[in-house]
């Protein structure tokens, strides 16, 4: 079975979130069940300067995309586990400060859809076999907004061409374009109508991937019904109603390779589940890093995450009053809106020894606060899986979040009943309001209070095995159920020509 998985990231050479960590992982796990799978990768200079084993590049010609320049493909692979890749070398539109998406100032680069539509274009000559001599792919997957093109791409192709499958990891990032650009970008008019890629006025990339790929997944199940409403479909609704009998929620795993606590680099001491002594030291050290007072029985809260609306970070700035005066400490890493920022900074430094701020992401920062935390605080209004929330249990850090998509499918609440949730995990509430999240968090420290029944709750947490392996499975006969039927898109759509 030979897969081309598609991902506009990969860790450890481009990380915005948890699709890097995804793109890492589900490929060895589709590796280790025997799979051919070969990572394609748009070739930012950090990636090509990370990754090891480099070929000698191939040119490649006739690529229909303006502006694009020199274009070039390097076989190579990943620093850490040796994965085959290929990056996607163009120095015109790739080769740029900042990082995949934004500039250094947090800007969208202004020629995005330029930059991922030639992505497309390369991974499906790929995929064919043109760019890369001996190797063409049975199954293309190809994964969120920046990829969608190329499921179109493919179509184009008629039955002479690899199965596609396409994941929505988030539906609120679509990849909206003025159709102004479609001649520019290889696109045919035939395809930017309301049934292709036309949406409210622009062309939606998460749309063509949406209308043109054979299959569909998401990350969760729950996250795959939730999108079918009109509450979670973000516009796209119908349309995946449309295709429901071809979507279908897989949950997302956590890679135990790198994040263990027996075995993380990252910690002042390690640990496991029969012996906590080390989450101890972990948590002095993180107090100690964010400045917050040294105090073991103080319950130190980590929230992780991009600082959005999605993750309700304004929920979290106006509570912050109410959050602190339960005696808590709260260690906050992340970025992302500019004014929230400001709001979490200015509560920190009216609290410095109760609340600290970390505007950024480091990784190996990450795992200190997963080890060092009591609890991990992760509301969100929407979540099509998560995988903090799985790291956390893993590190005996109880998820206190909000119930929904995959956060619903991976934390047993103790209000759940056993016969059908299984032993408790965590704290969820299903209101995306302050008073749901303070209230689940007193719950929380209700329990804290009581050492027995929390160390059960936190050993039962680090005892869920949400590795990939069950996943890569599911995936793999996916796979092989496409690439036996036939490759003609599974809905009626218009008939692209392209040139």
């Amino acid at each position: 079975m030979r897969v081309l998985f598609v991902s506009p990231e990969i860790y450890p050479l481009a990380k915005t979130g948890g699709l890097a960590d995804v793109s890492a992982a589900l490929p060895l796990a589709l590796a280790a069940l025997g799979c051919d799978v070969r990572v394609v990768l748009p070739g930012y200079p950090k990636a090509i300067e990370a990754a090891v084993d480099k070929a000698s590049p191939i040119d490649l010609a006739g690529i229909c995309v303006a502006g694009a320049g020199s274009v070039r493909v390097i076989a190579a692979r990943t620093p850490d586990t040796h994965l085959p890749i290929w990056l996607v070398d163009c120095p015109a539109l790739f080769e740029r400060p900042g990082g995949p998406y934004q500039d250094e100032h947090g800007s969208d680069w202004p020629d995005n859809a330029r930059r991922f539509a030639l992505f497309c274009h390369v991974a499906a000559r790929l995929a064919l076999g043109d760019a890369a001599s001996g190797w063409r792919a049975d199954v293309v997957h190809a994964n969120d907004w920046h990829t969608g093109l190329l499921p179109m791409l493919l179509s184009a192709r008629g039955t002479d061409r690899p199965a596609t499958v396409f994941t929505l990891h988030n539906m609120a990032f679509q990849g909206l374009f003025s159709p102004a650009l479609a001649p520019e970008l290889g696109i045919p008019a035939s395809a930017l109508g309301v049934d292709g890629m036309e949406f409210y006025g622009n062309m939606s990339f998460l749309k063509a991937g949406i209308r043109y790929s054979d299959q569909l997944t998401t990350v969760s199940p729950s996250y795959a019904r939730e999108i079918l409403t009109p509450a979670y479909g973000c516009g796209l609704d119908g349309l995946l109603r449309e295709r429901a009998d071809d979507l279908v929620g897989i949950l997302n795993g956590a890679d135990y390779r790198i994040w263990d606590p027996a075995t993380d680099p990252h910690l002042r001491a390690n640990f496991t589940a029969t012996d906590l002594a080390g989450k101890r030291y972990c948590k002095q050290a993180l107090q100690e890093e964010f400045g917050l007072e040294i105090n073991p029985e103080a319950p130190l809260v980590a929230y992780m995450s991009r600082i959005t609306g999605q993750k309700m970070a304004d929920v979290i700035a106006e509570a912050f009053p109410a959050l602190l005066e339960r005696g808590i400490q709260l260690a906050i890493l992340g970025e992302g809106d500019h004014g929230l920022e400001e709001r979490f900074q200015s509560a920190a430094r009216a609290q410095p020894r109760r609340l600290a701020v970390h505007i950024g992401y480091q990784e190996p920062l990450a795992h200190r606060l997963q080890a060092g935390a009591d609890m991990l605080l992760h509301p969100s209004r929407f979540e099509p899986c998560g995988l903090t929330q799985l790291y956390a249990m893993r590190y005996g850090t109880v998820p206190i979040a909000t119930r929904t998509g995959g956060l619903a499918d991976t934390i047993v609440d103790p209000g759940d009943r056993p016969v059908s949730r299984g032993t408790a995990t965590g704290f969820t509430f299903a209101r995306a309001t302050s008073d749901g999240m303070i209230g689940c968090l007193d719950r929380a420290l209700s329990c804290y209070r009581h050492p027995l029944a929390w160390r059960k709750l936190q050993r039962e947490a680090m005892a869920q095995d949400f590795g990939w392996r069950r996943s890569a499975r599911r995936y793999l006969s996916f796979y092989r159920d496409m690439a036996a039927g036939a490759a003609a898109p599974m809905i009626s759509e218009p008939k692209l020509a392209l040139a």
